[in-house]
């Protein structure tokens, strides 16, 4: 009971300490506040006397500034002003120098129009006495102005003529003296580094036989074996009088090696009836192939020229068995190749074209016969197909003059293939053909005015011409030189150069009585 009520009064204590201490500290916070809310109205009166302070100073300040600004704008106004003054000073000095300007153009143009009048009047006078002055000439001389003019054109015309034939003979004789020396030593040290088969049999092939017993055997019974060859080579086996050979003759080289190979196989083997025949054929054919592939490595690998088509090597192979004049086609190829080489490296030219395109320079002879068109064209053709260089292509399509030659390793070849096809006995010409050559090289020359005979002299390499001495003059005579060799350049296919000789002889006769 006691506790209970020390607990009670304890917890009154407490109740009381509470409230009391509450109402204390509420009293103090007003207190606080309110002396918070008198610090505040101060502080804010104070920063409302402060603010008004320094918009004072702003004002003052900005009006300070706008004076500043004031005095510098009227500164520079009054600066301008004089600037412009200067400006219109300046204008109006321009414009009076101007009017004196126009005031003495105004004098010249006037004083040049008085000196034209002057000249025109003066010239007219020039042109009286001219006039009088001609006609006055043309009295003395009893020539009128067109006949004096026609007298002296003749002159000129004759002393041009005389100047031209001295320029032709003289530039001629430089170019000789410096040019033929040169070109005889370079194809003369070209053509002794070469050497060249001469003409070889072109239509017909001998085999040779063991015995004359074979000639029976190789007729067979009712001939059989022989229709049997000429069928499957197609070429004409002619077994006559002469002891111990067979001749093949056709006009085709490859069917000939063909039943050349296959001929002498049948006579080695000693068997001959048709089977054996058209086995030994084909094999004769395989045989054929591999010596073309073998013939075209070698004239590669002789001449040194790389890089080309498989296909391209077989044809310059094929050339092998092809021939041209009587000479054949394959060694004539190796010999420009190697010919054109020399020259190019003794003239610092580029060698490998030169020696590439001498070699493929006739491939299209290879295909002549199977294909239309000359040579050349079928030549262009192929290399154009296998993407050959187009200074070959050039080389080989100007060799004949079709083209105009674009490098001078073209021109080159020209030289070297004319060398080739010109070596004595290398190449077999017909008769006709040579007379008709001969023909065509007198009807040129004798075509020309004022020749009176002409003769084709030396197997053509030279005509000699005989002018008429009262129409041609010796100054005339190298004029009618040159055009007679453009003439013969420009219509006539020939190996090498002709020379054209023209001679001019006057004979005066007079009788003594």
């Amino acid at each position: 009971m006691y506790i209970a009520v020390i607990v009670a009064a304890i917890l009154i204590s407490l109740a009381i300490g509470i409230f009391v201490g509450m109402a204390y500290r509420k009293k103090i916070a007003e207190s606080k506040i309110g002396n918070a809310e008198d610090e505040a109205k101060r502080i804010v009166d104070m920063a409302k006397i402060e603010a008004e302070n320094m918009k004072k100073e702003e004002i003052i300040k900005a009006k300070e500034e706008i004076m500043a600004s004031r005095k510098e704008l009227d500164q520079e106004i009054k600066e301008r002003r004089g600037e412009v003054q200067r400006q219109e000073t300046r204008l109006i000095q321009k414009e009076e120098n101007l009017d004196r300007r126009s005031e003495n153009f105004e004098k010249k143009e006037h004083e040049i129009e008085n000196r034209i009048h002057e000249i025109e009047n003066q010239k007219q006078e020039i042109q009286e006495v001219y006039d009088k002055q001609l006609a006055k000439l043309e009295e003395i001389a009893e020539l009128t102005k067109g006949q004096a003019r026609d007298k002296l054109l003749q002159e000129v015309e004759k002393d041009l003529t005389a100047e031209k034939a001295e320029i032709i003979r003289e530039e001629t004789r430089k170019a000789k003296e410096d040019s033929i020396k040169n070109a005889k030593e370079i194809l003369t040290y070209a053509v002794q580094k070469c050497a060249a088969d001469h003409s070889q049999e072109t239509t017909v092939s001998i085999v040779a036989l063991p015995s004359d017993e074979m000639k029976g055997r190789i007729i067979g019974r009712e001939g059989r074996n022989i229709k049997a060859l000429e069928t499957l080579t197609g070429v004409d086996l002619i077994i006559d009088d002469t002891p111990e050979a067979v001749v093949l003759s056709g006009f085709d080289p490859l069917r000939r090696e063909v039943a050349k190979i296959t001929l002498e196989k049948l006579i080695d083997d000693g068997r001959i009836h048709p089977a054996k025949i058209e086995e030994t054929v084909e094999k004769a054919k395989q045989e054929l192939a591999e010596t073309i592939k073998s013939e075209g490595e070698r004239a590669v690998l002789e001449t040194g020229v790389i890089g080309l088509h498989p296909d391209i090597v077989k044809l310059i192979g094929k050339l092998k068995y092809r021939t041209s004049y009587g000479q054949n086609v394959l060694n004539h190829s190796i010999e420009v190749s190697n010919l054109a080489r020399i020259m190019a490296e003794e003239l610092g030219l580029d060698a490998k074209l030169a020696r590439r395109a001498g070699l493929l320079h006739d491939i299209g002879k290879a295909l002549d016969h199977d294909m239309e068109g000359t040579h050349v064209e079928i030549g262009v053709e192929i290399l154009k197909k296998y993407k050959e260089n187009p200074l070959v292509i050039n080389a080989v399509e100007a060799h004949h003059e079709d083209v105009e030659p674009q490098t001078l390793e073209a021109v080159l070849i020209q030289a070297a293939d004319a060398i080739s096809a010109s070596r004595p006995g290398a190449r077999r010409e017909t008769l006709e053909a040579y007379i008709k050559r001969l023909q065509n090289l007198e009807e040129i020359a004798d075509s020309f005015k004022g020749v009176e005979k002409s003769f084709a002299i030396q197997a053509g390499r030279e005509v000699r011409i005989l002018v008429k001495p009262d129409e041609i003059s010796d100054d005339q005579m190298t004029i009618l030189a040159r055009d007679v060799s453009k003439r013969v350049e420009k219509e006539m296919d020939y190996p090498g150069q002709i020379k054209v000789n023209v001679i001019r002889e006057t004979r005066v006769v007079d009788y003594a009585k």
